[in-house]
């Protein structure tokens, strides 16, 4: 049995349903900030910790509230 419910987006090209799981905590490594999440394809964990960048409007509030917070 799957430990993970096939609900997802359906990615035709390779026949499997996407799901993601994540904590949603915000990472900055350096470079960049990303929030970590394990990709399932058919309920099968295919990426482990994979790191998803954040929107460009994302990074913006980030910055203009920690800006506001430094002032």
């Amino acid at each position: 049995m799957l430990k993970h419910p096939l609900e997802g987006q359906i990615i035709e090209g390779l026949g499997v349903i996407e799901t993601v799981e994540s904590d949603n905590i915000l990472r900055w490594d350096g470079k960049m900030v990303y929030v970590e999440q394990d990709i399932f394809h058919n309920g099968q964990l295919v990426h482990a910790k994979y790191k998803r960048r954040v929107t460009k409007e994302v990074a913006r509030v980030l910055l203009a509230s920690i800006t506001a917070s430094s002032n």
